[in-house]
Order: C-alpha cells, then sequence, then structure tokens
C-alpha cells in the first residue's frame, strides 16, 4: 500500500467517511496499523468502488 495520506489523520477523516455511507459503523471504520486492506474492503463493500477509487477518494479528503 502507497504511503496514503489518511492513515496519520484517520479520526478526522472517519466522520465524512460515516457522513457518505451511513451504514458503516465505528467498529466497521476503526483502523488498525496493518489491517488497511480490512478496512478498505468494508468501505468497498458499502459504496461498490474499486479499491482503487476508494483510495483516490479518502486521499482527496
Amino acid at each position: 500500500m502507497d504511503n496514503l495520506k489518511w492513515k496519520g489523520r484517520w479520526n478526522q477523516i472517519k466522520g465524512k467517511v460515516k457522513a457518505a455511507y451511513g451504514n458503516l459503523t465505528d467498529d466497521d471504520l476503526k483502523y488498525s496499523e496493518g489491517k488497511e486492506e480490512q478496512l478498505l474492503g468494508k468501505i468497498q463493500e458499502q459504496s461498490g468502488k474499486s479499491k482503487e477509487e476508494v483510495e483516490s477518494w479518502l486521499n482527496s479528503l
């Protein structure tokens, strides 16, 4: 995984993700080092977007 800009400020971004995809819970959006793929997968399931689209969207927040 690239050096994503969102990793260091996940707590700030999490609210925007929840607003966009209300079905995601706090447990779904819990960021853990080394579990980025699981987090991206949960967002992908809710959004229907590809991994690359989700990463690009998170980087734009």
